[in-house]
């Protein structure tokens, strides 16, 4: 005996609420965003990586304004022998004293600059390989280019000033405002853009000459060099392929801007057209360059010796 089909009771609907399941669930996100993936997982380990700094000595490059560290027993010892100017020694805590330490203990105690007992996860994050020792340096505070002509004026003397085009280390900046000082000079210029600035590696090759030397900063090397120009300056390019010896440099007795360029690349081509005339150094053959402070301790002597010369 067959019965009829029992009929299916009227089904109540959704009213739309299962719509999402069939739109599915988008693009596939990308495998570093994806949890529980090895992209993810290594992109999540380097966000919390701390960022790798060079091992000893200062680091490189500060961004403007900020502070400089010196790190490691034999370069804060260096730079206390320098004067470098310091605002804190940070020496870590229960740190096994030898003969640098009390030196640079010592050195801070006479300049006057602060003396820290710091943790050593603290000095982790200020340095790497710091052995224990750290050296805080405050940013420079730079002049302006103007001010280098005012202290010409002060001393009643033709100006005499260097601009660096493109030097980039900043030992060489050191040692050129080293000899800048020694003959007679008034102040060094840089850029504010790819080029060495103060930092301890030139405190320390000035010898402690910007102590007392004024380096200012041009946020434009060519404008600054026109506008020394047109005050009554002569804008001298030392290049290897000057038009004048620097003996024949009859112009030293006026009121002079030497513009000294990096070591191989020599003057930018900006800064050569804007340059009143080129001068050389002669040297043998066989030798391509001279170092840009060597070459501007040349330039500087034979300024100094002509205007010497002229007083007598």
């Amino acid at each position: 005996m067959t019965g009829k089909p029992r009929r299916r009771a009227p089904q109540v609907g959704t009213g739309g609420h299962n719509r999402r399941r069939l739109e599915g669930r988008g693009p596939t996100p990308p495998a570093e965003q994806r949890p529980g993936h090895p992209a993810a997982r290594r992109a999540a380990a380097a966000a919390k990586r701390p960022e790798r700094r060079p091992a000893g000595g200062p680091r490189r490059g500060p961004a403007a304004g900020q502070t400089e560290v010196v790190a490691g027993r034999n370069p804060v010892v260096e730079a206390l022998r320098a004067r470098v100017p310091a605002t804190a020694l940070h020496v870590a805590t229960g740190v096994e004293a030898d003969p640098r330490l009390r030196e640079a203990l010592r050195l801070a105690a006479e300049q006057g600059v602060a003396i820290l007992e710091t943790g050593r996860p603290e000095l982790d994050r200020l340095a790497v390989a710091h052995q224990g020792l750290v050296l805080t340096v405050p940013p420079y505070a730079y002049h302006h280019p103007d001010d280098l002509l005012a202290r010409a004026v002060d001393a009643a003397e033709p100006a005499l000033i260097v601009a660096c085009d493109g030097v980039t280390d900043p030992r060489n900046l050191g040692a050129i405002a080293r000899s800048v000082a020694a003959f007679g000079g008034h102040g060094v210029l840089v850029p504010e853009r790819r080029a060495a600035g103060v930092t301890a590696a030139a405190w320390k090759a000035s010898a402690g000459s910007l102590a007392r030397l004024p380096v200012a900063r041009a946020t434009n090397l060519v404008r600054s060099l026109r506008s020394y120009a047109e005050q009554g300056l002569v804008v001298v390019g030392l290049t290897g392929a000057g038009a004048l010896d620097i003996a024949d440099l009859s112009v030293g007795l006026d009121p002079i801007v030497v513009v000294v360029g990096a070591e191989g690349r020599g003057l930018s081509r900006l800064v050569a057209d804007t340059c009143d005339l080129t001068a050389r150094i002669d040297v043998a053959r066989g030798v391509e360059s001279l170092n840009a402070s060597v070459a501007a301790g040349i330039v500087l002597h034979a300024i100094a010796e002509r205007r010497r010369s002229a007083a007598i």
